[in-house]
């Protein structure tokens, strides 16, 4: 498994992976007009207009996954359905978190659809702790659409070393 920097070619293999996500994840718990305006132009779009911020998974020469970070928001993560299972997420999510660190952000956030418990079984998974609901502005074409999500949150600081105590 690889992690890399996204690039124009890979763009619409990630769009596919995000659109068949978001809809496995999201279509039957969010509004359906949230719902109708994921298509699959508008998951390419979005990635062109944030390529830069994009990583993915590659395992063998397939994409697997990916991850965008803002500032200090996780924006994005998907792992495709076919990689599920196979410890590929734990390795995005590695990395996602580095990149939030190297940037140094001290605690990161990421929001996640009320009713997507796969999701949130993973987050906790990985250490990230549900600090409540808000409500997010989901980017669309149309503006944006508030949502009510859970928010995530997780220190990327790490703990210092324990001293031994002499006596």
């Amino acid at each position: 498994m690889n992690v890399r920097a996204a690039n124009e070619a890979d763009v619409d293999a990630l769009a596919q992976i995000w659109h068949d996500g978001w809809h496995d994840a999201h279509a039957r718990i969010v509004p359906a007009e949230l719902a109708r305006l994921r298509t699959l132009k508008s998951f390419r779009d979005r990635l062109h207009a944030d390529l830069g911020a994009v990583r993915i998974l590659q395992t063998g020469g397939s994409i697997a996954g990916l991850s965008m970070v803002r500032g200090a928001e996780l924006y994005q993560f998907y792992v495709a359905e076919s990689s599920r299972g196979s410890g590929a997420a734990a390795v995005l999510m590695a990395d996602a978190e580095a990149q939030l660190a190297a940037r140094g952000v001290n605690v990161a956030w990421l929001a996640c659809a009320i009713g997507n418990d796969r999701a949130a079984r993973f987050f906790e998974k990985c250490e990230w702790i549900c600090s409540g609901t808000i409500i997010n502005n989901a980017d669309t074409a149309n503006g944006p659409f508030p949502l009510k999500v859970w928010r995530y949150e997780k220190s990327l600081i790490a703990a210092p070393p324990k001293r031994e105590m002499r006596g």
